[in-house]
């Protein structure tokens, strides 16, 4: 009994000088990755074990033949567990990288929704404010001239067909968030969908003297879905023609690689502030004063539209400055 006593004491001591080592060791690593740790903690503890089995195999006199087993034999196990412990390591640190970016995702989208109830909030209750009161006024008859009664008329039409155009937005980017958004790929000839975006966009570049000039040539084709594609140059064209000073340009050009088809929309707006550039795609994001112009409307859903759009497409799109102005460009799958 007293012999197995001493054997477990010898093996507790040499477990524990190991331990000690392991713990400054530990220390040392500090700030280092999950994987390093996990990696370093099993390297620890194997060699505790090893430490305490080989002192107990000293201890009891073992010939060198039976020694040289049982160091091979633990040897063979340790290197087994290490292996077998860097690579759930790996995992275990890769899960923690993708639980993390899961609650930055969260955090940012949970924020953007605050944001759009915030700004839909605004852009819907100074409108309807304004429709309540020249409705009123036309009731009570405080507008009775005709001239007066129709630029009411109008102003009713304009604020009406800007809310259904704010719905429409939250409509389709619920469809993106909610994953709804069901595509009808199709190959589509990008000459083709320029033309009508321009002719949408046309009246009302025209009302500021803004030029829309599209390349005569380089167009490629590209499977998407049409709608889509549509909504994608629309609203970029939109936004485009928002920002840009009277009397500005706006150009549209294309082409093609090996892996990927391009579509860009330039303007002359003066560019963006580089602190802006990250988040023109969020939720809501207008920009700062200096680039938003008086009087411009929109909901901030647009280009958050059109990043929702291409990636559902497999696509990506980003914003830069260039000179005199801003340019973005959308990447799709050849």
């Amino acid at each position: 009994m007293r012999d197995i006593l001493l054997i477990g004491l010898y093996a507790l001591l040499a477990g524990a000088v190991v331990g000690l080592l392991g713990a400054g060791v530990l220390r040392l690593l500090r700030g280092r990755s999950i994987t390093v740790h996990v990696s370093a903690l099993l390297a620890i503890t194997v060699a505790a074990v090893v430490a305490g089995v080989a002192t107990v195999a000293q201890a009891m006199f073992l010939s060198g033949h039976d020694l040289q087993v049982v160091l091979i034999t633990v040897g063979t196990s340790a290197a087994v567990s290490l292996a077998l412990g860097v690579v759930f390591g790996r995992r275990l640190a890769a899960a923690a990288v993708w639980a993390a970016q899961a609650r930055e995702r969260e955090r940012r989208l949970e924020a953007g929704r605050r944001d759009l109830v915030a700004w839909v909030s605004h852009d819907l209750r100074t409108p309807l404010a304004g429709l309540r009161a020249m409705t009123e006024a036309l009731q009570d008859g405080v507008v009775a001239d005709p001239a007066s009664v129709a630029e009411y008329h109008r102003r009713i039409r304009v604020e009406t067909d800007r809310m259904s155009g704010l719905v429409d937005d939250l409509f389709e980017l619920s469809r993106i968030h909610a994953g709804a958004l069901r595509l009808d790929p199709a190959d589509l000839s990008l000459a083709d969908i320029v033309s009508d975006a321009v002719a949408a966009v046309t009246p009302l570049a025209g009302s500021r003297g803004i030029r829309v000039v599209a390349a005569r040539h380089g167009w490629p084709v590209v499977t998407a879905g049409a709608p889509e594609l549509n909504r994608i140059l629309n609203n970029l064209l939109t936004n485009s023609v928002r920002y840009t000073p009277p009397h500005g340009v706006i150009h549209i050009d294309a082409g093609r690689d090996q892996r990927e088809v391009w579509l860009a929309v330039s303007d002359s707006c003066g560019g963006i502030p580089e602190d802006d550039l990250p988040r023109v795609f969020d939720v809501a994001f207008r920009g700062s004063r200096a680039r938003t112009p008086e009087g411009a409307g929109g909901g901030g859903l647009g280009l958050a539209i059109v990043r929702g759009l291409v990636e559902a497409h497999g696509g990506r799109v980003g914003a830069s400055n260039v000179t005199g102005g801003c340019r973005f460009e959308v990447r799709l799958p050849a």
